[in-house]
């Protein structure tokens, strides 16, 4: 079990200032995307990735669909690229975030910029031309995501209809499916997704509740998923820091049971810049400032998570190699 004394210990006395000048519950607003202001803990080994980051560009070249969930600030390759040299991380994944829509172009104009470290995960829909799907595959893309928990779909048999016509369009390509949805309908789609010729790469623990942790309804079936080989997971957290302290015992079981059920399926991601949660009477239009979080305080967790050195090579390089490509 992780705990508050393991995590200060290794984050040393600037996480220690950190936490105490933040608090442990929350982290203030910020229009800034975060930089990490503690050290990595450990040795990273070459050819690291960060598999789940976004990028935002300015709105006036790249705008927003007007059904979003929120209006974020700037977050743009530089910043990444600052974050990364930090966290002496050499590859990274950006994925397709949901206030663009299927208009990937900021997604893909980042991994150009980026070059050949970095690779794409889109949005499409059925409008998207067979000829779009050539250009983003030629550019970096290696998947699709399905968005489900933003676009709040939690039915069953609507997911499956979304699951197969995304898999219809890239199985031929040989992308796999991203998919943000939540433990319950992982359960309730198991077979589906078991029996479909793609991969499966479900974000952020499965959207599993760390209060919970491995006894979140639903865990199980995700545990499973992955021990079968059918699914990476992303032992990412959008929510690790604004949560009381016993979700971190949540999160270090959760990546336990996961890295045990098959460590050959794991990935590690930051979801930097770190959306908020829109709170009740925002208006859309306005900012949403991004969450102060230390990624490095986050990578720390890692080893306390797996502390075998060659384990943690596996989920920070050989598999984000082997999915995506590099």
């Amino acid at each position: 079990m992780i705990t508050r004394r393991k995590f200060l210990q290794l984050g040393s006395a600037t996480a220690a200032a950190l936490l105490a000048r933040y608090g442990w519950a929350g982290e203030p607003p910020t229009l800034l995307p975060s930089q990490p202001r503690v050290r990595v803990g450990f040795d990273m080994p070459a050819g690291a990735c960060d598999t789940h980051v976004h990028v935002v560009g300015a709105a006036a070249r790249y705008p927003y669909v007007a059904k979003r969930a929120y209006t974020p600030p700037e977050a743009g390759v530089d910043d990444l690229r600052a974050l990364h040299r930090t966290l002496h991380i050499d590859r990274v994944v950006v994925v397709q975030p949901s206030f663009y829509g299927t208009d990937n172009s900021c997604t893909m104009d980042a991994v150009r910029s980026l070059g050949s470290g970095a690779r794409a995960i889109v949005v499409i829909d059925e409008k998207t031309p067979e000829a779009d799907l050539d250009t983003m595959q030629r550019d970096g893309a290696r998947g699709v995501r399905l968005n489900l928990a933003t676009a709040g779909i939690s039915d069953p048999a609507a997911s499956a209809r979304f699951l197969k016509s995304a898999v219809a369009r890239i199985a031929p390509r040989g992308w796999h499916v991203q998919i943000n949805t939540e433990p319950k309908l992982i359960a309730a789609l198991k077979q589906d997704f078991a029996a479909l010729p793609a991969t499966m790469v479900f974000d952020h623990f499965g959207g599993a509740d760390a209060a919970r942790g491995v006894n979140d309804p639903g865990f199980d079936a995700l545990v499973e998923l992955v021990k079968s080989g059918k699914a990476y997971v992303k032992i990412s957290a959008t929510n690790l820091f604004s949560t009381e302290p016993p979700h971190f015992a949540g999160y270090a079981a959760m990546a336990q049971a996961l890295i045990a059920a098959n460590p050959d399926r794991i990935l590690w991601g930051s979801n930097w810049p770190h959306p908020g949660s829109r709170p009740p009477g925002h208006d859309i239009a306005q900012l949403l400032p991004w969450r102060d979080i230390d990624d490095a305080v986050v990578l720390n967790l890692l080893p306390l998570w797996e502390p075998d050195a060659a384990v943690r090579k596996k989920i920070l390089v050989d598999n984000p190699a082997r999915l995506f490509g590099f």
